[in-house]
């Protein structure tokens, strides 16, 4: 199968600054990629360019072989979903309405949710830990609960392309491994691919197999997770050394003090 994201010679800016420039990518089914950067190297602004939220760049966004420019709202959507850095509690809709409308991109104009919808949205918040939670409203949930209902959402939307911005905000380290068992079952199979910012590199090391990496000058590294995962190449990305200790359980990343 092809790939299912493509970016051809992508140069983006913000204020003047250089996020990347003559970026070339091609995320592949089955592939989980993390987006690693420090802070203000325009990661957010990346994964908003490569959901089609943004324009204004060079270059070409593909999916699925069609220029990502190109497609409705609705088509993108039923192709390409992401999860927002920030949550929002919205105007106080229920858990399960929430993670229903995670459907609307595959439903016909003012059609309502069947069967088979209720079904998937009741198997995602299973996934996420949730079903109890059903007929709660937003607006009495932690922001940790309120993280887990929005990648519960973004599973029900099924779509080839899963993009996050930070998706482990707020939550504990018992239900990031729970989330990212969820994204991992749902998001990287054989037609279906993510990717993921991250700011904690041991996280990124045992959750995806690719990285893109984004330096301050608008220079950028991609390719498999082994080939980056050096001291050097992390140190100069992040502008401080980073250690990293290898182990039988695979390389810790420390940054030193």
């Amino acid at each position: 199968m092809s790939s299912l994201l493509q970016v051809r010679q992508l140069s983006v800016a913000i204020g003047g600054h250089p996020v990347c420039e003559g970026l070339d990518l091609d995320i592949d089914p089955g592939q989980s990629w993390a987006l690693l950067g420090r802070n203000g190297a325009g990661k957010t602004t990346l994964i908003h360019h490569l959901a089609g939220l943004r324009s204004g760049h060079t270059g070409r966004i593909l999916l699925a072989g069609q220029d990502i420019a190109a497609l409705a709202p609705r088509a993108r959507a039923r192709q390409i979903g992401i999860l927002l850095q920030h949550s929002n509690a919205g105007f106080g809709a229920s858990v399960l309405d929430t993670v229903l409308s995670g459907r609307h991109p595959h439903l016909p104009a003012l059609a309502w949710e069947g069967a088979q919808d209720l079904a998937i949205a009741h198997s995602c918040m299973d996934a996420l830990g949730l079903r109890e939670f059903a007929e709660r409203s937003l607006e009495t949930l932690s922001g940790g609960e309120l993280r887990r209902v929005e990648i519960a959402r973004l599973l029900a939307q099924q779509t080839g392309v899963t993009l996050l911005d930070e998706p482990m905000n707020h939550l504990d380290l018992g239900h990031q491994a729970a989330a990212l068992r969820a994204l991992r079952e749902a998001c990287v199979t054989p037609d279906r691919c993510m990717l993921m910012v991250l700011h904690d590199l041991n996280l990124a090391y045992h959750a995806c197999d690719h990285w893109l990496i984004l330096n301050a000058d608008g220079s950028w590294q991609a390719g498999r997770r082994d080939d980056l995962a050096e001291q050097r190449i992390l140190g100069a990305a992040f502008g401080h050394p980073i250690q990293r200790i290898d182990g039988a359980a695979g390389p810790l990343f420390l940054a030193r003090l």
